[in-house]
């Protein structure tokens, strides 16, 4: 009897030992995942509103473009750095090495802005023909009128015309949806680029508006932009995390804290292998029977 208490004793004594290495490894694969899989994003502007408006978090799929293409009508979140000087979304700077490290861990958590990513909706992709507007104030895309009930109220009425733009192969046209007052595309023209983006330069695709928490869903492309994107359904299948459907606030629901989420479950599993590793180094003197007690 006092053997199996000591046994209990000794192995929970271990797992408060351990628990600060497993939050070590938790922190750093949700690291790992955040920069290669999924990122929360902060929303600075009221660009795209009313889809997205200001303090708004949402998250950002890394992947999706490893085994898709860019499609007209996706969120996406992009570097603008050295082809648009976006005016009022920078990072407030510090030269206080303490604020500094409070403020990277901001952006890296989605509460603060970077200075230099922007989300802006695709309109346009390489080879593709954007203008304005056609009689009733609508942008056309390979002289297809855009139906775009997302706009902020009364943006149709706020067009001006532009172009015929052809899209050059590789590079994106990109507008908000508070047209009004989004710096997108049509006011970069003078710019590097003439407007546009490079594909190169996309970080991701907003898939899930995360907070505030009463608004939280996907963020599928609009049914407008089907033809144009010639799969008759977006790019996903209804009720995918990635896509929308009814499944769409569930799938938002789960996945807010993702990174942080995946990290700490796998965190046991990594730790449970390195130790088995360990054992069965030559000279390690550990046998396989103590693997057991884990």
């Amino acid at each position: 009897m006092g053997a199996k208490k000591e046994e209990t004793g000794e192995k929970k004594g271990s797992f408060w030992k351990e628990l600060p290495l497993l939050i070590v490894i938790a922190l750093v694969l949700a690291f790992v995942i955040k920069t290669w899989v999924v990122q929360p994003f902060y929303i600075p502007s009221g660009s795209m509103e009313d889809t997205l408006q200001i303090n708004d978090r949402v998250l950002v799929n890394k992947l999706v473009y490893q085994v898709r293409d860019i499609e007209r009508g996706d969120i996406v979140v992009f570097n603008g750095t050295g082809t648009w000087d976006e005016p009022g979304v920078e990072a407030p700077e510090s030269g206080n090495a303490v604020n500094r490290l409070f403020t990277w861990v901001g952006q890296q958590l989605g509460v603060q802005p970077t200075g230099k990513d922007y989300i802006k909706r695709v309109i346009g992709v390489g080879g593709d023909t954007v203008e304005c507007c056609d009689a009733e104030g609508r942008v056309l895309v390979n002289g297809e009128p855009l139906d775009e009930p997302y706009l902020y109220p009364g943006s149709q009425d706020t067009h001006t015309e532009f172009g015929p733009v052809e899209v050059p192969e590789g590079r994106l046209w990109l507008m908000g949806d508070h047209r009004q007052i989004s710096y997108d595309s049509r006011l970069h023209q003078n710019d590097p680029g003439e407007g546009t983006i490079a594909e190169d330069e996309v970080v991701g695709r907003a898939f899930v508006l995360m907070w505030p928490v009463d608004r939280m869903r996907t963020l599928p492309i609009p049914e407008t932009f089907d033809s144009l994107n010639e799969g008759g359904g977006g790019g996903e299948a209804a009720g995918s995390p990635d896509g929308g459907g009814a499944a769409g606030p569930v799938a938002a629901a789960a996945v807010p804290a993702a990174p942080l989420l995946l990290g700490a479950a796998a965190a046991v599993p990594v730790r449970r292998a390195g130790r088995s590793l360990w054992r069965r180094r030559p000279g390690s003197g550990k046998s396989h029977a103590g693997d057991s007690g884990e």
